[in-house]
């Protein structure tokens, strides 16, 4: 009886990992953006190139842990990935772990958000600002 159920566990494992695989290699096929469950992407400089070049419109919030102003900053880039979701992909780029990409783009303050539009940055948004400021600098791309 054991045994049985070990086996029919194996077999619903077994088909659930063939469901994801095919949901990705789907994803893959159909370039869909990276982000779109209406959250910004965890990037890292590995990751970094890829998400701009998938995506057409994507907004990278620059940040580290330890700063004050990125912590005001952090809602209101969740909050207009949510309300975006499908029209502008959000990524969120820790420059403490991922100084190549900093230093790529000459990041030196943080908060800093780095806007790209058909893979080229277009904007480059320094400080923590309200959402009233910011979210019409980051919509005038669509």
């Amino acid at each position: 009886m054991v045994d049985q159920e070990d086996e029919d566990l194996e077999k619903i494992k077994r088909k659930k990992l063939e469901e994801m695989m095919k949901s990705i290699s789907d994803r893959t096929e159909k370039k869909l953006p990276i982000q779109a469950s209406g959250k910004p992407f965890d990037l890292t400089d590995a990751t970094f190139k890829k998400f701009v070049e998938d995506n057409s419109l994507s907004v990278i919030d620059c940040w580290a842990p330890w700063c004050g102003p990125c912590r005001f900053v952090s809602p209101v880039v969740e909050e207009l990935a949510r309300d975006y979701a499908g029209k502008i992909s959000f990524g969120k780029l820790n420059v403490d772990k991922n100084q190549r990409v900093a230093a790529q783009y000459g990041i030196r303050s943080i908060p800093t958000l780095l806007v790209f539009k058909e893979r080229k940055l277009v904007d480059q948004i320094i400080g923590a600002m309200p959402r009233q400021r910011l979210e019409p600098r980051i919509i005038s791309h669509l």
